[in-house]
């Protein structure tokens, strides 16, 4: 059985005290939110903290409320589970109400939160071992090593992003509210919440406590999530797609598409953003913008599936958020999740 390692727990029950604690153990403690990512990992010892600051009884961190104004709040400490079984959600963003309906499964889905799979550690085929196999073949760049296995040569890790929300918020231009002991709040859009980079892969301070999701009026936009893995449960996602297009008439005038575990942050195929910006999405614009889709975006080797044949899919997922945008046939099956 795999323990946990020794750690101080505190349960703070307001949000200034959570996040005066978070500042005083200097970089040492840890958020924990459901734990369905964060207690794995530190079994595993993949994570490690001095301390673990509980938000489950912090007071205001809960909740979907709509502000009046077409814009939607969730607490960061809001339920997977909640946010599927909301009406709003299904009504107003049926393609988030998609991405968080594909998370995992239901039982995980009843403790984890969208705060934390918005911040959800990345993952790699070299890095999601037990210690043992990890230490066998000395351990990689994002542990205590100096080598990407995925890439022996790089300077740098490509462990990907895992979050299943994180490509289709970032799509439809929703944003997040961040609170530190030492300077207030700041809300900044969910795309400037990552860094490309497998470690260093957040751009939240270790100081900041993430505590809302603000969603964007979806009468702005037509938007589309669609998620690639081997099973239609539990399994990580190898190809997440997330995109929102903004018409003027018939015609695109802006278009974003954010593609989850292909690198270390929702990445953008920005050829394929650039070329149907001014054009209508009709089949064969669609076609050659997906083609456009696999530049800048090629996934390497350090999840399930080849590689390879991950790349096609990119391409073939594209085309199917885009159609779907479109009002068109999709092209690939639905998901069972979703039905």
């Amino acid at each position: 059985m795999l323990r946990l390692p020794p750690f101080q727990l505190h349960n703070p029950t307001n949000l200034d005290d959570a996040a005066k604690m978070l500042a005083d153990h200097g970089g040492k403690a840890r958020l924990l939110a459901g734990g369905t990512d964060l207690l794995p990992n530190m079994k595993r010892r993949h994570q490690s903290a001095a301390a673990l600051i509980g938000l489950r009884r912090v007071e205001g961190l809960r909740g979907i409320r709509d502000s009046g104004s077409g814009e939607t709040a969730i607490g960061a400490m809001t339920t997977l589970t909640d946010i599927v079984r909301s009406e709003l959600i299904h009504a107003k963003y049926p393609m988030l109400w998609r991405a968080v309906a594909s998370i995992s499964s239901p039982v995980l889905q009843s403790t984890g939160t969208i705060g934390g799979n918005l911040c959800l550690d990345t993952r790699c085929t070299y890095y999601n071992q037990n210690e043992e196999w990890r230490e066998s073949i000395s351990f990689c760049m994002k542990e205590e090593g100096q080598t990407c296995w995925v890439a022996p040569s790089s300077p740098r890790c490509w462990a990907i992003s895992a979050s299943d929300s994180a490509p289709v918020l970032s799509a439809i231009e929703a944003k997040v509210k961040l609170v530190s002991a030492g300077d207030g709040e700041r809300i900044i859009a969910v795309r400037d919440l990552f860094n490309d980079d497998g470690i260093d892969y957040l751009k939240k301070r270790p100081d900041e406590v993430l505590t809302e999701v603000i969603l964007p009026d979806p009468s702005a936009f037509k938007a589309s999530h669609w998620k690639l893995r081997r099973r239609g449960s539990i399994d990580y996602s190898v190809l997440t797609v997330g995109a929102a297009a903004w018409f003027d008439g018939d015609k695109v005038q802006k278009l974003n598409i954010h593609l989850g575990a292909v690198n270390s942050y929702p990445a953008v195929p920005e050829k394929t953003c650039e070329f149907l910006i001014g054009k209508i999405l009709d089949e064969e614009t669609i076609a050659e913008a997906a083609g456009m889709s696999r530049q800048g975006s090629t996934p390497m080797d350090n999840t399930d599936f080849l590689a390879r044949w991950r790349g096609q899919m990119v391409e073939r997922y594209v085309s199917a958020a885009l159609r779907e945008i479109a009002g068109l046939d999709p092209g690939v099956k639905k998901p069972r999740h979703a039905m």
